[in-house]
């Protein structure tokens, strides 16, 4: 809900309302109590993120976040790598048995 600025034309009070935007705008003033009220053109208030979490990045698009995927390096599973690591050692022995002859 946003928050409006109002002036009183009769004693120059300025106050602030905190309503829905549906709402009424308010009429009588809280100091002197006439109904000479006008709601005044705010600058309005920076869009502001509360708390961690929030990035550029959350809200790319599909085809953006599908070609990151592609590009991103699979992690090996389990059983790759104990056949990756049995397998420079097989290969260790074959030279030294070569070597050795």
């Amino acid at each position: 809900m946003p928050t409006y600025e109002y002036e009183c034309e009769a004693c120059g009070a300025t106050f602030e309302r905190f309503q829905s935007i549906t709402a009424a705008p308010v009429r009588r003033c809280p100091s002197c109590r006439r109904a000479k009220v006008r709601r005044l053109i705010g600058a309005g208030a920076g869009l502001l993120f509360k708390g961690s979490g929030f990035y550029v990045t959350d809200y790319r698009s599909a085809e953006y976040q599908a070609k990151a995927k592609a590009e991103a390096p699979t992690a090996p599973t389990a059983g790759k790598d104990a056949a990756a690591a049995a397998a420079p050692e097989k290969s260790a022995h074959k030279h030294a048995a070569k070597a050795g002859k």
